[in-house]
């Protein structure tokens, strides 16, 4: 297995792992449609690549997986950069060979060279494979997204007081 920046070359197969990976975080109550936003996500997908923040992983000359990642920048100063790796996808007929770990690597190890002081993933909470491998990679929580439907209404009665 060989992970390396992705290239021009790239786009259409980091696009189509983009769409597996948004198709199957449906699964883990995710809202992002993955068929119609494939044009959107082929675009970012450039970006990305453009940027240098998208490394492709390759078995037998095969794409089996990707990492896209950046350097935090924003209005506000803070006391540290902050590195984000905003996807990593893996096939699910290779996952738990090191393919995840070994883009992990990847993007951590350029992250940490663009000067970042921390690093920061998200999962989704329902998907506890992505939760444990970020947690066995040192990974700890620090923000909490909480959602309700828009409809749920509030109820004072049952409301704990805040």
């Amino acid at each position: 297995m060989d992970v390396a920046a992705a290239t021009r070359d790239d786009v259409a197969a980091v696009t189509e792992l983009w769409v597996s990976l948004a198709r199957e975080q449906r699964a883990h109550a995710s809202h992002l449609l993955a068929e119609e936003n494939r044009e959107q996500a082929r675009d970012l997908v450039a970006q990305y690549v453009h940027t240098g923040d998208c490394a492709l992983a390759r078995s037998a000359g095969q794409p089996v997986g990707f990492v896209m990642f950046h350097v935090e920048t924003g209005f506000f100063e803070t006391d540290a950069t902050r590195g984000v790796v905003d996807n990593v996808y893996v096939l699910p007929d290779v996952r738990g060979e090191g393919v995840g770990s070994a883009l992990l690597d990847y993007a951590e190890g350029q992250l940490r060279d663009a000067g970042a002081d921390v690093l920061a993933v998200e999962a989704l909470w329902d998907n506890e494979a992505a939760r444990r491998l970020y947690d066995r990679r040192g990974y700890a929580p620090h923000r909490v997204t909480m959602e309700k439907p828009a409809d749920a209404g509030t109820d004072d009665a049952e409301r704990d007081d805040d």
